[in-house]
């Protein structure tokens, strides 16, 4: 047996797996709270000691890990036009795993330089005109952050011709240079600077966030969480040189705080007589609703659905769901212990699911033109994806998780949400995503093999 560690620092818990690359198969898994407020190592101490409770003592030839703790990758990113380059810049950093905590469009005013020093992201994108295109909103943009004190690194993927320019005003700080994230009208080019963000992730952040401590314990921190969940959902869908993967595929990670969203598909329309608006969708996309989540951001869910939609799926009353909401977002700890906590939960939890995967697939419009009827497609058709992924701890110890899945599929009552229409629904019941994840950097095989044998399906 060769045994490997995987470990996820994430903002609430630790969690540890370990995996036997020669059997292949998933070992065990553990967790506790990240202690990241102290020192970092005590939460990640603790979750081995419960791992080696449950399998005995282990020697792991490597270790590796993936950190979203302290907030994650969080990003600030700037672009033309809020449809356009702005849109490729959020795209590029949601992809990479990043948390985008604000966009900007246009030019920017010394109210935004203010607002920018107020949230001192851990990078700044840089973005605005095509090539050969608009020149003066990035240099403009360039010169109010050269004014700006908090010491964050910018990362520059705008107009080429106004590239070298930009990097000599904001000489007096860190700065990366990326080809355009859109070169061409509605053309997107976002790799580089996914993979630019990384490399800065494991060469800046780690550091930052205090996880450098633990380089001695581990072989590499490779990536964000939400890449590495990325990457063994692309993984998953897609398969290897040597084994097929499942196919086109949905998932949602639904926590306390936010609720992420994953398709693998490349959704393009199912018919001819439908036009395709706004930028093309990465096949690979990932989207993160940061006001939709099961305790701390309870009230964005009944922003989004209102107190009689969560009264209607809970079977409380209205005045319960407000005052158990409120009470929720104050008491992120609370576990529930009674029919009616548990019944809020799954209303939380349906809702949540719901509001995110419309948020995430495209709409359709009825239209019409000189030439007649015909159809237009914003995002992506989602529609025939054949697989849906759940996961979260939400989802995982909810006692009706087989009747969850159905709040993200397509719903009749709204016709224009290109969600899932059949999908069959499958459960990460480890919780190993993540860890899949990062396993699949060297050993993809192994991964997939071990998600194919852990991801189990529960409906259809």
């Amino acid at each position: 047996m060769e045994a490997v560690l995987l470990i996820d620092f994430g903002s609430t818990n630790t969690k540890v797996s370990a995996v036997d690359i020669q059997g292949q198969v998933l070992l065990g898994t553990a967790a506790t709270f990240t202690t990241v407020e102290t020192d970092i190592g005590e939460g990640l101490a603790e979750a081995l000691e419960t791992l080696e409770r449950k399998l005995g003592s282990l020697s792991f030839s490597m270790r590796f890990a993936c950190s979203s703790a302290a907030g994650g990758l969080r990003m600030v990113t700037c672009g033309l036009v809020p449809a356009l380059t702005a849109e490729a810049a959020r795209l590029a950093s949601l992809g990479a795993g990043a948390k985008v905590v604000r966009i900007f469009s246009y030019e920017l005013t010394e109210e935004d330089i203010s607002e920018i020093t107020a949230i001192n992201p851990d990078i700044f994108l840089l973005t605005g005109g095509v090539d050969g295109g608009n020149r003066e909103c990035i240099l403009h943009n360039a010169r109010m952050l050269a004014s700006c004190p908090a010491p964050f690194p910018v990362i520059i993927a705008g107009n080429r011709g106004a590239g070298a320019e930009c990097e000599e005003i904001l000489k007096n700080r860190e700065v990366l240079r990326c080809p355009n994230v859109m070169p061409q009208l509605n053309k997107l080019n976002i790799e580089p600077v996914q993979e630019e963000i990384r490399r800065l992730f494991l060469r800046r952040i780690i550091q930052a966030k205090g996880l450098s401590r633990e380089q001695a314990l581990i072989s590499g921190i490779l990536m964000p969480t939400p890449s590495a969940v990325k990457r063994a959902l692309e993984l998953l869908a897609n398969g290897t040189d040597h084994q097929p993967g499942i196919g086109d595929l949905v998932a949602v990670d639904l926590g306390g705080a936010t609720t992420d969203v994953y398709s693998v598909a490349s959704g393009l329309p199912q018919s001819t007589d439908v036009l395709l608006k706004g930028l093309p969708e990465p096949v690979s996309k990932r989207t993160v609703e940061g006001d939709i989540g099961m305790r701390y951001s309870a009230a964005g869910v009944l922003e989004a659905v209102g107190a009689q939609r969560l009264a209607a799926i809970s079977g409380l009353t209205i005045p319960e769901v407000e005052q158990r909401v409120a009470y929720l977002g104050t008491h992120p700890e609370v576990i529930p212990g009674t029919p009616e906590e548990g019944a809020l939960d799954f209303a939380l939890a349906a809702a949540a699911l719901e509001t995110a995967v419309t948020r995430h697939a495209g709409t359709i419009e009825e239209v019409y033109t000189p030439l007649g009827q015909t159809f237009v497609q914003m995002g992506k058709d989602l529609t025939t994806v054949p697989n849906l992924v759940l996961t979260g701890g939400a989802v995982i110890h909810n006692p009706r998780v087989a009747e969850l899945g159905s709040y993200a599929l397509y719903n009749k009552a709204t016709p224009a949400s290109l969600r899932p229409k059949a999908a069959k629904r499958s459960l990460d019941q480890s919780y190993i995503l993540a860890a899949m994840g990062l396993l699949a950097e060297t050993y993809p095989d192994c991964a997939l093999t071990i998600m194919k044998k852990e991801i189990h399906v529960y409906g259809t």
